[in-house]
């Protein structure tokens, strides 16, 4: 008789193949390409402010950004740029809106990339030859960034609205100018605050340029509905190989939207996981309070960072098994938890040494995995009921 595999099932580690585009390299960080898709923010202070700026991007950093864009609306924001863009550790993009001549002082600056908003810009056609031939002498890329918000009057009048045609046709206008220059170290956005507009917008871009392209929702709103916003529209084009940057617009601190940025990529295998925790949302058949339990062990795991897998599960339906699937994990039940670690149970404690027990196995498993040198990247918590 032949036995049958109760096995969880193979699944694709993508679900797409990336779309070819040119790539550029944004400071140390290539965009476009092979290269993997990168998170950015952007900074909410006053950008002359060098002391803050560079504290804010120091905080970026440590959470995981990778470049990092600064406003650019006076002179005293101009003037600090280069001091800025030596000191900070990672790439600085300028973010240039109404004035050209910021465009200019941006590249003499030495920043990673410039971003341009041609609807913001008067006359910004005639300034394209000066800004290619700049930028080209510098190596300094730039990204047309089309917003809804600020289309060109021109094609507002033509479509009504900014509609997804509208944008596109904004952007690879201004790409064309760039062009007639010889200028291609490119880099497109076309941003909406709908996520369906801009899904299609970005669909549409996509198929008829092979520029990289920069995912946003713009104006996304609020922490919780932005993340949800930027959640779907990332992971419907980004899941379709569309995107080789991004940035989560909230309306929250910064580092909260590259936190959203790379948990995004992370659920769509574009990232590295580290630390992963699943848990369930607790139902009537658990007998273990697994709001407090899947708390308390995030908080005793938080800094860990090797790829680790930690299940905790609030009921015997579907506990065993997912504790079984992660690297470390607890099936609860009547008053007391199944310890797995790697498949096996090795364990029965009381319901109140749980969290104990698993932070202790956690920490020895990660230091089994730093000595076989591991890196960070497929850890995971799991708690499910």
């Amino acid at each position: 008789m032949t036995a049958i595999s109760l096995g969880m099932p193979s699944v694709p580690t993508k679900l797409a193949e990336r779309r070819k585009s040119r790539q550029i390299q944004v400071g140390s960080v290539a965009v476009g390409g092979d290269a993997p898709v990168s998170v950015q923010s952007m900074t909410t202070t006053r950008t002359s402010d060098i002391g803050a700026t560079l504290q804010q991007i120091a905080e970026l950093t440590a959470s995981g950004c990778q470049i990092v864009r600064v406003a650019c609306p006076t002179q005293d924001d101009a003037d600090a740029l280069a001091v800025i863009a030596k000191k900070s550790q990672i790439p600085v993009i300028a973010d240039i809106h109404f004035q050209p001549k910021y465009v200019f002082a941006a590249i003499e600056a030495g920043c990673a990339a410039v971003r341009v908003n041609p609807g913001n810009i008067k006359q910004f056609d005639d300034k394209v030859k000066e800004i290619a031939r700049a930028a080209k002498d510098h190596g300094t890329p730039i990204r047309i960034g089309v917003n809804a918000g600020s289309l060109d009057r021109r094609l507002l009048q033509k479509y009504g609205k900014a509609t997804p045609e509208a944008l596109v046709e904004s952007a690879l206008w201004e790409a064309s100018l760039f062009e007639e220059h010889d200028f291609r170290e490119i880099k497109i956005s076309v941003k909406h605050n709908d996520p369906v507009v801009m899904i299609e917008a970005y669909r549409q871009l996509a198929a008829q340029c092979e520029y990289p392209l920069h995912l946003g929702v713009t104006e996304a709103g609020p922490a919780f509905q932005g993340t949800i916003k930027s959640a779907v529209a990332f992971g419907a084009l980004l899941s379709q190989g569309i995107g080789d940057t991004i940035r989560v617009s909230l309306s929250a601190p910064p580092v909260e939207e590259v936190k959203v940025g790379n948990q995004i990529l992370e659920s769509l295998n574009l990232k590295q996981r580290g630390l992963e925790i699943v848990s369930c949302p607790s139902c009537g058949r658990a007998q273990v309070d697994v709001y407090k339990l899947a708390e308390e062990v995030t908080a005793g795991l938080t800094g860990m960072e090797v790829p680790l897998r930690v299940a905790v599960m609030g009921c015997v339906v579907n506990g065993p098994g997912e504790a079984r699937e992660a690297d470390l994990g607890v099936a609860s039940g009547n008053g007391k938890g199944q310890i797995f670690v790697k498949g096996e149970v090795i364990k029965t404690v009381p319901e109140s040494k749980i969290v104990e027990t698993l932070i202790e196995e956690a920490m020895k498993l990660a230091e089994q995995m730093e000595a076989a040198g591991m890196e960070s990247g497929e850890p995971s918590v799991s708690v499910a009921g």
